[in-house]
């Protein structure tokens, strides 16, 4: 009876192993298959050269034109931060003076209440 649990416990490391092999040769297969697509590409670009290059300038020019409105819209967005900070520095310099223009006004009308009892 001994054996029993001595036989599962040797299963598991080969079990592991065997995940191990399965996972290699699963690896091995992408590597296989990603290099029979790339030789694959290889071989339509050498045949046919005019496609290809259409490809590249169709998806280049795509790829520039993005690039190009990409940074545009950057600009823009920090043209209009840059303004919203300026305005926003005009309302509180305007508001501040208004405060301190209502305090002076309302000094003077009790200074001016006060002469005239």
């Amino acid at each position: 009876m001994a054996n029993p649990p001595q036989a599962t416990s040797s299963a598991k490391p080969i079990e592991n192993t065997e995940d191990q092999v399965v996972s290699a040769s699963s690896n091995g297969n992408l590597i296989d298959s990603l290099e029979k697509q790339y030789l694959k590409i290889k071989e339509h670009a050498e045949t046919y050269p005019y496609v290809w290059a259409s490809y590249i300038v169709v998806y280049g020019g795509l790829g520039l034109w993005t690039a190009y409105r990409w940074r545009k819209l950057r600009k823009t967005e920090d043209r209009v931060r840059n303004l919203q900070a300026h305005l926003r520095k005009l309302v509180e310099a305007e508001e501040s003076a208004t405060s301190t223009s209502t305090k002076v006004v309302e000094k003077g009308s009790t200074s001016s209440e006060k002469p005239s009892k």
